[in-house]
């Protein structure tokens, strides 16, 4: 089976045709285009890039502080506690789907973007491993395993 490596270039300045030229020529595709453009003046007051907000958090009503989102919270948690006992990410990934969760753009789970969720839930861990719902998850696994 194939696999791919990746690679991102942060370019600084227009877009060369020499270095999609070198890119090719080395066995490279093109994946995907990010564009931004600068805008006159700053950003209206109260405004939030929504890809700031992490996941498991969202914006409150009055746009004022970050609060938890009950059910990307939960997903984290399934997440978790699969990944605790070792599951695969394609596994996550399924057991995910079938409980309804999920992406936040409302697509379903894969191994990849379960994968792409560990550094936030490196940031969660510890919140998360000192609630009374992570013990009875703990418990109810030890007895599975016990």
């Amino acid at each position: 089976m194939a696999y791919f490596e990746r690679m991102r270039d942060v370019i600084h300045g227009p877009l060369r045709q020499d270095l999609l030229r070198q890119r090719a020529e080395s066995g490279w595709q093109v994946v995907s285009i990010e564009w931004r453009r600068e805008l006159p003046g700053s950003a209206p007051e109260g405004t939030v890039d929504t890809e700031d907000v992490p996941y498991g958090l969202r914006l409150s009503d009055d746009c004022t502080r970050l609060e938890i989102d009950q059910q990307e919270n939960q997903a984290l948690i399934q997440m978790m506690e699969l990944l605790v006992q070792d599951f695969p990410f394609s596994s996550v990934a399924s057991d995910l789907n079938e409980k309804g969760y999920r992406t936040r753009e409302g697509k379903r789970w894969s191994p990849v973007t379960v994968f792409n969720m560990l550094p936030r839930l490196i940031d969660v861990g510890p919140r998360v491993f000192s609630t009374e719902e992570w013990d009875r998850r703990r418990e109810r696994f030890a007895a599975k395993v016990g």
